[in-house]
């Protein structure tokens, strides 16, 4: 009985971990982006009549060795200019998810090009 209770409480615990991992950010390269305005705003209407936007922005962005790249990504509400986000990409051009960061926490070869 007492097995069957601690493989019960193991099984949730992994079923638990498992789902709370974000895989959108697991094994993906990273950059940094100052936020500029957006470039573009993309308005769909949805079928109950509300309007949904996504904030278009592409700007340039730096790996943690201070190499520059082009990005374009969204968000679904407008980011504060000035902020510093860390980029989550995969295959060289796709953000999956970012994150605020402060300046401090950014590498010295990004703060140098920003």
């Amino acid at each position: 009985m007492k097995k069957w209770i601690g493989i019960a409480i193991v099984s949730i615990l992994i079923v638990v971990g498992v789902t709370q991992v974000d895989w959108n950010r697991i094994g993906k390269d990273t950059l940094f982006v100052e936020i500029g305005g957006a470039t573009d705003v993309e308005e769909t209407t949805l079928e109950n009549g509300d309007v949904m936007k996504r904030y278009i922005y592409t700007q340039s962005a730096f790996t943690e060795e201070g190499d520059q790249k082009e990005v374009t990504f969204t968000a679904g509400k407008e980011l504060r200019e000035g902020a510093f986000l860390r980029l989550y990409v995969k295959d060289e051009d796709t953000v999956t998810s970012y994150d605020e960061v402060k300046r401090e926490e950014l590498p010295r070869p990004v703060i140098e090009k920003l």
